[in-house]
């Protein structure tokens, strides 16, 4: 895929954050979009400034991407709507921080439904009208995550993970099929977005100081340019792209020092990590 220019491309999660930021990049690029998220006004707004931004086409949808009906049902309106899908871009994600010794089970259902099954779906129902387009490509969006594992994140760790072998392995299974689609996994490390502010947390963890710490300390990239990065990714039919300069230095170190990683990172976010909060 050498050019976004008069590509249909579907983006979830597009109600903000770096789903925002792309469909205002590929607007600009001549791309034909379908966006989708739960935030039905965050996601207004985003139609609103693509199309100040020149957006040929644009299709607006509310989809919660852990119902597999719903998404079974979506990819086929987009298709006949717009008749063809060049490009999906699974990003709706969602944060959940604590040990796991302290999660809910519910707020586990509610992390794997979005970040691990809401990409399967978006990638199975897709893939066939990706295939038959002749030009397609699969981006999803890993993490960070998804290459080191963090105290507290166990469960975003799983799902990142999780996406990542998923994507891995389709991109193998593609090339060997020799169908015509590019498959790329996406691992951000900070980005300046909402995802810890909208977060759940245990009840050991404050809501208020996780997503502070995430904002000051961690959050050092600005999703327009995460986006900037990712479309670059595609153009070149990567098969990873990391995003941002602690994504590069987390994922060298896991490289070098092998499963010793974890404790340096052990080590450092002892130091660093808001206190829990003591329960009475």
């Amino acid at each position: 895929m050498k050019t976004l220019d008069d590509k249909v491309v579907v983006i979830t999660g597009a109600g903000s954050g770096i789903g925002r930021a792309l469909a205002l990049d590929l607007a600009r690029r001549g791309s034909l979009l379908a966006l989708s998220d739960v935030d039905e006004a965050g996601l207004a707004e985003t139609v609103s400034l693509v199309e100040r931004a020149g957006v040929r086409r644009v299709r607006s949808d509310r989809l919660d991407v852990s119902d597999r009906g719903a998404m079974q049902r979506y990819a086929l309106d987009v298709v006949q709507d717009l008749g063809r899908v060049n490009v999906v871009i699974n990003n709706a994600g969602v944060a959940l921080s604590g040990d796991l010794d302290d999660l809910d089970y519910s707020d586990i259902d509610w992390i794997i439904g979005v970040n691990f099954w809401g990409v399967v779906h978006g990638t199975k129902e897709f893939l066939p009208h990706l295939i038959a387009s002749g030009d397609g490509h699969v981006v999803n969006l890993s993490s960070l995550f998804g290459l080191v594992s963090m105290p507290g994140q166990s469960m975003y760790n799983a799902t990142k993970y999780a996406v990542r072998g998923m994507t891995e392995a389709l991109r193998e299974e593609m090339l060997i099929a020799g169908h015509p689609v590019g498959v790329t996994s996406v691992h951000p490390g900070g980005i300046k977005t909402a995802i810890a502010r909208n977060a759940r947390v245990s009840a050991k963890e404050s809501q208020e100081k996780t997503a502070k710490f995430f904002d000051e300390k961690l959050a050092k990239m600005t999703p327009e340019r995460a986006a900037e990065v990712i479309i670059a990714g595609i153009l070149k039919n990567k098969a990873r792209v990391l995003v941002g300069i602690d994504a590069h230095a987390l994922h060298t170190m896991g490289k070098l020092l092998g499963s010793r990683y974890q404790d340096v990172v052990a080590i450092a976010s002892k130091r660093v990590l808001p206190p829990k909060t003591q329960i009475v």
